[in-house]
């Protein structure tokens, strides 16, 4: 017999060997119709393959051995697409004088195409004996419907669990790139930016030219940036490996007011040459995570000194109203789009080639994560004049 499986065949051959069912399926069918050889075929336009066979008679196929495709009366089923059914050759017209059972020697035969569940011909289930059989009733049959179609249910199982497969090994790749990302953030990045600003911090204790003073505020500046940059990036990946914003929650007003302090603070050491209008309130039974609320507030007023207009200052207040603590921010500028307004809170968003030009365009996707896990929200107004966020939250739960 001939033997030249292509690859893609091979798998075919080999998919059909990892169906369960598949020598019981060809056994109850060579017992129920009284023949000594079945099989599964892979047939295609230019092969006849064994899948899988049981073979009482010593045809002598077994998975991957091939017969010559013109010598098949499957090559014909797989032109036509029907069931070709032969209780005695010898006495069908139609067969009779036909060259396949001349040249292999049978009296019998019974075949039935096997399609996928996409409707593409795949090959057959068929059956031979050199002895005449009672094939062609209801019986035999249905029961040959139903065993092609539990192959093509089974095949289609098997390209799926394949394709599953395939998938989980990627996404296991793609979380060991993003434990070493968050390693290298965590680490890496964040402690020469932590070294860097504590430099400039020691030139800023010392008498230094004016010229020096004014470098390392620049580079003082630059880390807290960098800094915010890494923790968003941080958290967003943090985010997707499924970890999500994490809480420490305090309930001590004196920590999230010093937080905010120290935000206000490093923001205008980042922007020292941006006015700012600020009015604080801390409630006295607020509980939430003092670090996460700051980190949300640091990221609303980065976003305005980024896309706010330098000629008006941006404003701040926190309040308690209504049983609820707000954080707002605002800033002068041109009116955000409607279109941008729907997706100002997805991660790396940018309206054009402008927005979010200093920045990686995570900071609102991160500062709208914190509110939600605060059970707040985070909300975008803007006019022609002026655009506004507020972060709002219960003071309980």
């Amino acid at each position: 017999m001939l033997n030249s499986a292509s690859p893609a065949i091979q798998t075919d051959i080999e998919a059909i060997g990892n169906i369960p069912i598949v020598s019981k399926m060809l056994d109850v069918i060579c017992r129920t119709t009284n023949m000594r050889f079945a099989a599964i075929a892979r047939v295609t336009d230019t092969q006849w393959i064994t899948c899988s066979s049981r073979d009482d008679i010593n045809f002598g196929l077994t998975p991957g051995d091939e017969l010559e495709l013109g010598t098949t009366i499957c090559n014909e089923i797989r032109q036509h697409h029907m069931a070709v059914v032969i209780d005695h050759v010898t006495e069908d017209s139609n067969f009779c004088n036909h060259h396949t059972p001349l040249q292999y020697g049978f009296q019998s035969y019974i075949s039935f195409p096997i399609f996928r569940k996409t409707g593409e011909f795949f090959g057959t289930l068929c059956a031979i004996d050199p002895e005449p059989a009672k094939l062609d009733n209801p019986k035999i049959r249905g029961m040959f419907e139903l065993y092609t179609d539990l192959i093509a249910f089974h095949l289609q199982t098997v390209e799926q669990l394949k394709i599953t497969t395939q998938l989980l090994e990627e996404e296991r790749k793609i979380a060991e790139l993003r434990e070493t990302f968050i390693a290298i953030l965590g680490h890496d990045l964040r402690n020469p930016v932590g070294t860097t600003r504590m430099c400039a911090d020691m030139i800023l204790l010392n008498p230094t030219p004016k010229a020096s003073i004014k470098n390392a505020n620049i580079i003082k500046a630059t880390s807290y940036r960098m800094q915010g940059l890494i923790d968003n990036l941080l958290d967003f990946a943090k985010g997707h490996l499924g970890d999500g914003i994490k809480l420490d929650l305090t309930t001590d007003p004196k920590v999230l007011h010093n937080s905010i302090e120290q935000v206000i603070a490093e923001i205008k050491a980042m922007a020292p040459e941006r006015s700012f209008d600020i009015k604080l309130q801390i409630p006295e039974n607020i509980s939430c995570d003092a670090n996460r609320v700051a980190q949300l507030f640091s990221n609303l007023l980065g976003n305005a000194i980024a896309h706010g207009s330098v000629d008006h200052p941006i404003k701040t207040e926190t309040k308690l109203e209504n049983k609820s603590f707000s954080i707002m921010v605002t800033n002068g500028g041109k009116k955000i789009s409607d279109s941008a307004m729907q997706s100002l809170f997805k991660p790396f968003y940018s309206e054009n080639t402008d927005v979010n030009k200093s920045g990686l365009g995570l900071g609102l996707y991160i500062a709208s994560e914190i509110a939600k896990a605060h059970h707040g929200k985070l909300k975008a107004t803007s006019s022609n004049k002026q655009t506004n966020f507020t972060f709002s939250m219960p003071l309980t739960k």
